[in-house]
């Protein structure tokens, strides 16, 4: 049994629900453990094998995720974090929130995604990390100039936020034990836990250090707590472990991972067939053969006009992302990106999510068509 949420073309899009998740999340209720429990841990090791690596640490949120990877990979004060403009404000939050310093690069006019020559165009002496964003859950290959950046102890901190189930060259994101990668499980991901992230460590030490961070810096697992009068707050953490009820759905989510990734396909081929027809339209190209896509972004001419028509058409098309660079609370950080700046002016979000019916997509494109000829 499959449960669509409401969420047509002029409607909230809404998740998909294969209907263990009302068991699962009612089961975790009765059970009476709310906080991080054997839910989560299992939810953790169901990640884990899914993705084929050792070990999988689940957070709060896919923000968070970001943080604390960062941290943990030793940003800090006085480094500098590599990221496009073109990405939700969560991913440079992140960044700000370890005291470093946000460096905006392009992306690519077609991908939306950072490129390994901008990144090495960025480099500096106080380049810590890079923060590759995986524009509608497409893989960003960093390969070739991998060690180059392990030479200058640089890592990469992928935020995969879209990007689960999808893969590089036959390698599932989040397997490659050179990156940290994080994950959002928020409300229309691809898989959803309501709301939480999760972090792929590259070492053993690394996901200790995470659990540390995630419990406030508390070293003791809650079982050793439990069985002592003391603990030890050994570091920097944060509240952000992932509920017990969230893990449940999650859990549930993921026996049926399948299922959503089939429909996300259908839709994106079902828009680019139809997109076809528009010569004005340029779609993100995301490499279907080896992306779950997450939304369905086009870059189309005199778009604030287009998205205001569409809206008074009933279509809810949205705008992702506003250039951060061009943020007030970033101002510190601005930068002339003119691709970047061209693009944000251009993209535009159509409705694309799992409850979407199929047919639904000839409408919007219908729509679409009438607005760029209005």
């Amino acid at each position: 049994m499959t449960i669509t949420l409401p969420g047509g073309v002029g409607r909230n899009a809404g998740p998909i629900l294969y209907g263990p998740e009302i068991d699962a999340a009612a089961a975790a209720l009765r059970a009476g453990h709310y906080g991080h429990g054997p839910l989560t841990v299992r939810f953790e090791q169901q990640l884990a094998a899914f993705l084929g690596v050792p070990d999988v640490v689940a957070v709060a949120t896919g923000t968070v995720a970001l943080q604390l990877a960062l941290l943990a990979a030793g940003v800090g004060p006085g480094d500098e974090v590599i990221v496009p403009s073109l990405t939700f404000c969560s991913s440079v939050q992140a960044i700000v929130a370890t005291g470093a310093r946000p460096v905006f690069v392009e992306v690519d006019k077609t991908s939306l995604c950072v490129r390994a020559d901008e990144v090495l165009a960025a480099l500096t002496p106080a380049t810590k990390a890079v923060l590759p964003v995986l524009y509608c859950g497409r893989a960003v290959d960093l390969t070739a100039i991998q060690p180059h950046l392990d030479e200058r102890g640089i890592a990469i901190v992928e935020d995969a936020a879209q990007a689960f189930g999808s893969d590089l060259h036959g390698r599932l994101v989040g397997s490659n034990p050179q990156l940290l990668t994080c994950f959002s499980f928020g409300p229309m991901k691809n898989l959803t836990c309501c709301e939480g992230g999760a972090i792929v460590p590259r070492t053993p030490e690394q996901a200790t250090v995470l659990r540390r961070m995630r419990t406030v810096g508390i070293a003791q697992s809650l079982a050793q707590r439990s069985a002592s009068t003391t603990y030890d707050v050994i570091g920097f953490g944060l509240r952000a472990h992932l509920q017990s009820l969230n893990a449940a759905i999650g859990s549930a989510q993921l026996a049926h991972f399948d299922q959503v990734c089939t429909i996300r396909r259908r839709l994106w081929h079902r828009y680019a067939t139809a997109l076809a027809g528009l010569p004005d339209v340029a779609l993100t190209d995301v490499d279907i053969d080896h992306t779950i896509p997450f939304n369905l972004v086009v870059q189309v001419p005199d778009r604030d006009r287009v998205f205001h028509q569409m809206h008074d058409a009933g279509i809810g098309v949205g705008v992702h992302y506003p250039p951060n660079h061009l943020q007030p609370a970033f101002a510190a950080w601005t930068t002339s990106l003119p691709v970047t700046e061209q693009i944000g002016a251009r993209v535009l979000s159509l409705p694309f999510h799992p409850s979407l019916p199929v047919d639904d997509v000839d409408q919007v494109v219908a729509a679409l068509r009438d607005a760029l000829h209005g």
